[in-house]
């Protein structure tokens, strides 16, 4: 998965296979200290592997670190069949719901519309504001400026209560 230049688009480059084990031993080693990390997703149907969807913490070099990200990433085959909303609902749920954490963010490259229409299906806002120019990027290339996505937990407990009370007038 993460070899595929298709779902690396909007990486600097798709990674070696030695680069994509360090980053399973740096999600081991944040499951340890915070108790989260991107978690692997099977299809339940198939076992295949799907890719990874969960929390992580934002790296120090950003403005708004610490904070703590929901992201996702998924093998070009499972695209389009929702697991990445499914995947970030759950992780934001067991933010806010089990580890108690009072926002989550998600951020990606102003070019990726996918990914940016995942975090407003969660529910997460963007201030146009808060849009930055990633410092692991070069200067002047096209994946260097990002949006910034928030979702408070107050949010999260009334959009979670307004959709109960729409379920319950439904029935």
């Amino acid at each position: 998965m993460n070899a595929d230049p298709q779902v690396m688009e909007f990486f600097l480059a798709p990674l070696r296979q030695e680069e994509s084990d360090a980053a399973v031993d740096r999600f081991v080693d944040e499951f340890r200290r915070r108790g989260f990390c991107p978690w692997a997703v099977e299809e339940r149907e198939s076992n295949s592997f799907v890719g990874c969807v969960g929390l992580h913490e934002v790296p120090e070099s950003l403005s708004f670190a610490p904070a703590v990200e929901v992201g996702w990433r998924l093998a070009r085959s499972f695209w389009g069949r929702g697991y990445a909303t499914e995947g970030a609902t759950s992780s934001v749920n067991f933010a806010f719901g089990v580890l108690g954490l009072d926002e989550v963010v998600s951020m990606t490259t102003l070019v990726n519309r996918r990914s940016s229409s995942v975090m407003e299906r969660l529910g997460m806002q963007r201030d146009p504001a808060e849009d930055f120019e990633h410092p692991n990027i070069p200067l002047g290339h096209d994946l260097r400026p990002h949006m910034l996505y928030r979702l408070t937990r107050s949010s999260w407990r009334s959009r979670a209560s307004a959709e109960l009370i729409e379920g319950s007038n439904s029935t």
